[in-house]
């Protein structure tokens, strides 16, 4: 019997600032986790990291996480995918330093 698939969005790094960032729906992409694309089937969920993969020259390391619906949109679920969300660990640089001010 075959799990049932949980919800993913795409992630991966900025090539050039290494910054994390997310693929939107509208292949874009953002630095905001809740604005990633929710993909619920696994055969897309497969098709969008293959797309995310082939942007060589923007983003490295592409993967799918999983994530839940949120009421701004996905939610991560395990506790490497929050913290991702918050940027660099060495403050104050990046999304960090972005909501200290």
């Amino acid at each position: 019997m075959s799990r049932r698939f949980t919800p993913k969005i795409v992630t991966a790094n900025r090539l050039r600032e290494g910054d994390v960032v997310y693929l939107t729906a509208d292949d874009r992409w953002s630095p905001f986790h809740h604005e990633a694309e929710l993909i619920e089937d696994e055969a897309h969920a497969q098709m969008r990291l293959l797309h995310a993969a082939a942007q060589k020259l923007t983003v490295v390391g592409a993967y799918l996480a999983d994530a839940r619906p949120g009421p701004n949109g996905p939610e991560p679920v395990h506790f490497r995918e929050a913290f991702r969300t918050r940027g660099p660990s060495n403050y104050p640089h990046g999304k960090q330093a972005d909501l200290a001010n």
